[in-house]
């Protein structure tokens, strides 16, 4: 109980410092208008951009439930984190927008949701792929896939074996999933992955459990599939925020507990270790 009560103090103190280098500041960013021939549903999203000339590898970065912008119109503290963070290793950085760009708002509490991990929102990554494939300054065949929560979720439906992309262009090269929901994944009974991915969650994730994730990444091994898994001990969802305080959410149309509220909050230790592991999994520039 101790323990506990010094980690809380710990974040809490955390949440009220000054965000790190890596964050600090208004990100500069470009708005874009995200589609190409052929798409249903074209896009809105915010595209960072290293400094030099290029050509630069890219990565496609999915938000999870309550969508890439804060109330106050900004752009929520972990996306501008980790695209400054990407961005200062080389990588351009490009966040389609899946629900602003529908008129929607979070989906964190909304159980019939129209736009969805496994359907719609792969068609947003695999837009987002064609459209920075015919940008000038990218490398076309060095894009990977990056996502958190529900946008985890669809990193791993967007890279099944089954979902190859048939445009003629070359394919993600990696993904990375932070604690996504893995359930459905398992039940399909027919997940295969036909690129490296890295999952990313905490033991102690009590929105997105790490069972269905651990039991997934072991038999996608067993069947000679490069994907890999990290179990954090002690970490709970968002644990790679920035700086977020410890606490519990209670607007949850989904959680492990069934109750509506699961924990979040930023885990230091595990955050840290994320940085140095989604850098090498990534290759250097």
């Amino acid at each position: 109980m101790l323990e506990r009560l010094c980690h809380l103090a710990c974040l809490t103190l955390l949440a009220l410092a000054p965000l790190p280098a890596a964050a600090a500041g208004s990100p500069s960013y470009e708005r874009v208008s995200i589609g190409s021939a052929g798409d249903e549903q074209r896009l809105d999203g915010v595209l960072f951009r290293p400094a030099g000339r290029g050509p630069f590898p890219a990565v496609v970065a999915l938000h999870g439930c309550g969508g890439l912008w804060r109330q106050d119109g900004n752009l929520s503290a972990r996306h501008a984190d980790w695209a400054q963070i990407l961005t200062a290793a080389g990588y351009a950085v490009l966040l389609p927008d899946s629900y602003g760009s529908r008129g929607l708002g979070s989906q964190c509490g909304v159980r019939d949701i129209s736009v969805r991990a496994s359907r719609e929102r792969v068609g947003d990554a695999a837009s987002a792929r064609r459209w920075l494939q015919g940008q000038p300054g990218i490398k076309p065949d060095a894009i990977s896939l990056l996502g958190w929560s529900g946008g985890g979720a669809t990193v791993l439906a967007a890279i099944r074996k089954d979902r190859r992309p048939a445009d003629g262009k070359p394919d993600f090269a990696r993904a990375v999933a932070f604690y996504p929901g893995c359930r459905t994944q398992l039940e399909s009974r027919d997940f295969a992955a036909r690129l490296p991915a890295l999952i990313l969650i905490g033991e102690a994730d009590d929105w997105t459990p790490p069972t269905p994730c651990d039991l997934l990444a072991k038999a996608a091994r067993a069947r000679g599939e490069p994907v890999e898994l990290v179990l954090y001990p002690g970490a709970v969802h968002d644990f790679d925020h920035p700086r977020l305080a410890l606490k519990q959410r209670k607007d949850i149309a989904f959680s492990a507990t069934g109750t509506g509220s699961a924990t979040v909050g930023t885990h230091p230790e595990a955050r840290e270790d994320a940085i140095r592991r989604v850098r090498a999994f990534l290759g250097a520039p």
